[in-house]
């Protein structure tokens, strides 16, 4: 039997392995096609059905949600070592993708089909305990997520105070929290989003603003938009 490719940086990333029998394993290295893809694409859109459990071995990868009006909310990234729990949602439950994956840079990731995933799932303890440990990692931050677009776009009002105070904003994400009567974790995470697209550069108690214009359109929001057209 020929040796997977990546079976050591594998092994290493994905200590879950080390926890089965040999065997099995091997198996499941074995089984696994690997994937490279440049930096913007998308490895997995909504509305199409997931053909397989993904391990990312490098990159990163951004996962989103569009609503009608194009306002992109990032859901979280996947990292080395870690799976998407949206494709394993899609998996367990046989139902197309309700998001985007996007590389956000040179990607390489092994792909587990989904009928040995769904074996794995019903037959290997160590194997399903990984993904359920996916899940509960995952749901702490998307429930502060949801309480960050529950409460009121929070995004429009962080974009329209940082705009407020200059190209270099001096403050620490705890003073911002408290000055919009939330919590550090979500201005953290909303910041995290506006640096991702390149909004503005995050230093320790610094803000620099790279783009204006882009926090003024988050900060009008749609209305704007069209009282202008």
């Amino acid at each position: 039997m020929n040796a997977h490719p990546l079976e050591s940086e594998l092994r290493k990333l994905f200590p879950v392995l080390a926890e089965m029998p040999a065997a099995e394993a091997q198996r499941i290295l074995s089984a696994t096609t690997m994937r490279t893809v440049k930096a913007g694409t998308d490895l997995f859109s909504a509305g199409n059905p997931c053909i397989g459990f993904p391990m990312l071995v490098s990159g990163t990868v951004r996962v989103t949600k569009t609503n009608p009006q194009g306002r992109e909310v990032q859901l979280y990234r996947v990292k080395p070592g870690e799976s998407c729990i949206m494709s394993t949602g899609c998996l367990l439950g046989d139902v197309e993708y309700g998001a985007t994956g996007t590389a956000e840079t040179d990607v390489t990731l092994a792909t587990l089909p989904s009928a040995l995933f769904n074996e794995l799932m019903a037959g290997n303890p160590p194997f399903r305990r990984y993904v359920f440990a996916l899940f509960s990692e995952r749901l702490s931050g998307m429930m502060e997520l949801v309480e960050a677009v529950s409460f009121q776009h929070l995004d429009q009002r962080l974009a329209g105070l940082l705009l407020e105070r200059g190209a270099i904003v001096q403050s620490s994400q705890q003073k911002l929290a408290d000055d919009l009567g939330t919590v550090r974790e979500i201005v953290g995470r909303v910041l995290r989003n506006f640096e991702d697209r390149g909004l503005v550069a995050l230093g320790r108690e610094q803000i620099r603003i790279l783009n204006p214009e882009g926090l003024r359109a988050i900060r009008d929001g749609p209305m704007a938009s069209r009282r202008a057209q």
